[in-house]
């Protein structure tokens, strides 16, 4: 299809006097209008009055909804996929995934909305003659809390963007959404945000239900996350962008929710009767999952916990030989790729680190490195601890149970840990998973992190900095709780309750 290089503004496409260009992996650049403060404002009132409607419209509705923004992206397949691999150099089969996910998420949501299960519905039934006081009647149930901001993703072009978790989460809950899109991939969420009209018309809901305003400076995304219209931020980027968001909600004269997921290095820890009988097989296994999509993934294992020894010897010549057949891959942007050399650089220089694998790394192009460091070096620099954003891995070789538990209290809030073990490494594991588990939102054990399952029981998100909301995820359908508030009516006539009570 024909790019507008428009916003999308509850229903209408609508320029702006400054433009950018599109900085592709490959293909020819485009011209977008870029977002200003005024834009946000239309789109921010849009919202609004569309939730006047929206908001007590029928799960029945809304999920009819749903269903055609996913029948509408799948028309759009062949345009989505052209454009998103210029723009991000992603290969065709994963986008065309990442759309499977997306349109599948939005359907689950739709079948969750349709089953009532997102309302925790609750009712006391009126008791009049209690001694010494009667009781009123009483009703629960979840209510959308009104116009929602979300910040695309760029290493979820699809997924977490234009029709993402977020948005369609938000949707899902009863609330309209305003999205800031990103500026790594304009024209796939443009496509994407056509897509979303296209369902609005056919399904008669309000315009101002969706828009979609394109790049724009910080004043942008600061006047979204600022707005008195706005009620709740979904974010998923680095920490330092997503910590300056949430400071900014909480500033607000009245603060909004932020839902952010910023950063992970999801350690595994690995025990030494698995590491014993199958090191080889972790250490080819974790290879595969670092280096997935150019380690572009939040859940990237970028950690791995050791006992040292013989057997760590031969986890890290595994990992060696298998992270060195692994060619370049293309990274999303070239500010990504600035940052996983930057971010290589300060692992590098890390007291008491060692190289084991270095590649230069040109342009947008990013090769695998490796490095060790003792448990003691580890725990002694918290600079080892930050994300690097790529096919980054350290391995971290400590000196026995006790010191790898001391990592274990160390580490941050992640999105998961791992653990891989045997039966005989059972008594080690029992003292080891009470202290992962208050560090991470997804505990695994003899997996590997990468590969998000959208489903019901799902949990992507953990304490901070993982997120910034411990009690919420970003993905399955427990995320669109986030987006709703309990509100009781106590002797409330049937005539006026929302229809889900």
């Amino acid at each position: 299809m024909r790019l507008t290089g428009h916003h999308l503004i509850a229903g209408d496409w609508v320029g702006g006097a400054a433009t950018f260009a599109s900085q592709p992996a490959h293909g020819d650049a485009h011209s977008f209008a870029i977002g200003t403060p005024a834009h946000v404002d239309a789109a921010a009132a849009a919202a609004d009055a569309a939730f006047e409607t929206y908001g007590w419209s029928r799960p029945a509705d809304r999920a009819r909804f749903l269903r055609t923004i996913g029948e509408e992206i799948e028309a759009r397949g062949g345009a989505i996929t052209e454009i998103g691999t210029q723009e991000t150099g992603l290969p065709a089969a994963r986008l065309e995934g990442e759309r499977a996910r997306t349109v599948g998420q939005l359907r689950l949501f739709a079948d969750h909305i349709e089953a009532g299960d997102h309302l925790d519905r609750r009712h006391d039934p009126a008791l009049p003659d209690r001694t010494p006081l009667p009781r009123p009647d009483l009703r629960l149930i979840q209510r959308p809390i009104g116009p929602v901001a979300v910040f695309g993703a760029s290493n979820f072009p699809l997924a977490f963007s234009t029709a993402g978790g977020d948005t369609a989460a938000a949707l899902a809950a009863g609330c309209p959404v305003v999205v800031k899109g990103h500026s790594s991939h304009p024209g796939t969420g443009e496509i994407v945000a056509d897509a979303i009209a296209a369902a609005v018309r056919a399904t008669g809901m309000p315009p101002g239900v969706f828009s979609q305003i394109q790049g724009g400076d910080r004043a942008v995304g600061t006047r979204l996350v600022q707005h008195p219209l706005i009620r709740a931020v979904g974010f998923t980027g680095s920490l330092a962008g997503g910590r300056a968001m949430f400071d900014l909600c909480a500033r607000r004269p009245e603060p909004i929710p932020f839902f952010g997921e910023l950063g992970s290095v999801n350690p595994m820890f690995l025990l030494p009767a698995a590491m014993a009988a199958r090191a080889d097989a972790i250490a080819q296994g974790w290879a595969a999952s670092l280096t997935m999509g150019a380690g572009q993934f939040c859940t990237n294992p970028g950690i791995a916990i050791v006992v040292d020894g013989a057997d760590a010897d031969r986890f890290a010549a595994a990992a060696q030989a298998a992270l060195g057949r692994i060619d370049a891959q293309t990274m999303l942007t070239d500010g990504i790729a600035d940052a996983y050399r930057a971010g290589t650089a300060r692992i590098a220089a890390g007291t008491g680190v060692r190289e084991i694998i270095g590649t230069a790394c040109e342009t947008r192009r990013a090769a695998p490195y490796l490095f060790t460091v003792s448990g003691d070096a580890w725990l002694a620099d918290e600079a080892l601890q930050e994300e690097v954003f790529g096919p980054l891995g350290v391995i971290v070789r400590v000196r026995d149970g006790d010191q790898m538990r001391a990592l274990a209290r160390a580490i941050q809030g992640q999105l998961t840990c791992t653990v891989h073990m045997d039966d005989a490494d059972t008594d080690a594991a029992r003292r080891l998973v009470p202290l992962i588990e208050r560090k991470a939102g997804r505990l695994l054990v003899n997996g590997f992190p990468t590969g998000v399952e959208v489903c019901d029981a799902m949990v992507h998100g953990g304490p901070y900095p993982a997120s910034t909301n411990f009690g919420a995820t970003s993905v399955g359908t427990l995320s669109i709780r986030r987006f709703l508030r309990p509100v009781c009516y106590q002797n409330m006539p049937v005539g006026l309750l929302p229809e889900t009570v």
